[in-house]
């Protein structure tokens, strides 16, 4: 069985670390601001959808109490 060694564990992770290509502000920028854009949209989406199914529901219990 192999011994856990913590210093070599620590320089494993900066190798690993160092071959990560980050990305840049401006594309962290970019991208935050396309997953604000599409929650807007999904929000306004399900907004419309559940008020439209609200309606539906209303009507169809109100056909039954008549």
């Amino acid at each position: 069985m192999t011994r856990f060694n913590p210093f070599v564990f620590v320089q494993e992770v900066r190798e690993e670390v160092a071959k990560v290509t980050w990305p840049t502000w401006k594309e962290v920028w970019v991208t935050s601001v396309m997953v604000l854009i599409m929650v807007v949209l999904a929000s306004l989406f399900f907004l419309l959808a559940d008020q439209v199914i609200g309606q539906l529901v209303k009507a169809l219990l109100g056909l039954g109490g008549r």
